[in-house]
């Protein structure tokens, strides 16, 4: 059912921010475009002015996916370890774009690797947290089969987040690609069990599960559109809410 959601509350603390990393690509094909990568960073400071203490997680798909290369032929294991590579490399980026907008932030690796990032200390990422800096979860869980979605959604109940912002490059969820169809339906608010029962292919099926258990609202949204991170904090712009 279409309906009219709830702003959600301006009062959020802490925030998970997912993002693919085709969202870093900009209009390339592959890699890397800094423009576009200045641009999230922005968007990003522009709510860690506010006040609110955010978290990250970034794919990987700009530069290898290990399902698609597994796919190929390659072993999957490997595949999926190189694509949790991927994911540093994403996030070394945005850690450079971010500080040079001033904003202090750590990137953590569920894989050690200490000369580039900091390996996953929960305890040490929360007091990131709370002394206003902004942390970049890398390297998904550090375990093969699982997606970067499933790893946003672990981390931010680990984290105690108030709920995840997942970017996109549409304004919510539809029943259908809103660009092969031009009549696709837009929720506003639709619930766990909707999402998977209808596979509307918001996250992977783990990761809905996982914030339906424990009660974590996501929010989808463009991350296409300026302001709009900032905009609904502000209880502004179009999403869909999922919950309940």
């Amino acid at each position: 059912m279409n309906e009219a959601a709830p702003n959600p509350p301006v009062s959020y603390r802490r925030v998970m921010l997912k993002i693919s990393g085709e969202a870093l690509m900009g209009d390339l094909g592959y890699g890397l475009h800094p423009p576009t990568v200045a641009r999230i960073a922005q968007e990003v400071k522009s709510v860690h002015d506010m006040g609110v203490e955010i978290c990250m997680v970034i794919g990987g798909g700009n530069i290898f996916r290990g399902l698609q290369g597994s796919a190929q032929g390659m072993e999957r294991t490997t595949a999926d370890y190189m694509g949790m590579l991927a994911t540093v490399m994403n996030a070394l980026a945005m850690q450079s774009a971010m500080e040079e907008l001033d904003i202090h932030t750590r990137v953590i690796s569920a894989i050690r690797m200490d000369e580039v990032a900091e390996p996953y200390i929960r305890r040490r990422a929360v007091r990131h947290l709370e002394k206003k800096r902004v942390c970049i979860f890398a390297a998904g869980t550090g375990n093969p089969y699982f997606t970067t979605d499933t790893a946003a959604t672990l981390r931010a109940n680990e984290m105690a987040c108030e709920a995840i912002f997942k970017g996109t490059k549409v304004d919510g969820i539809y029943d259908s690609d809103p660009v092969k169809n031009p009549g696709a339906k837009r929720y506003d608010r639709v619930t766990y069990d909707e999402v998977l029962q209808k596979n509307l292919k918001v996250m992977d099926a783990s990761a809905i599960a996982l914030a339906r258990d424990n009660s974590l609202p996501i929010i989808v949204f463009s991350l296409d559109e300026p302001g709009g991170f900032r905009g609904i904090l502000r209880g502004e712009g179009t999403y869909t809410l999922v919950n309940g």
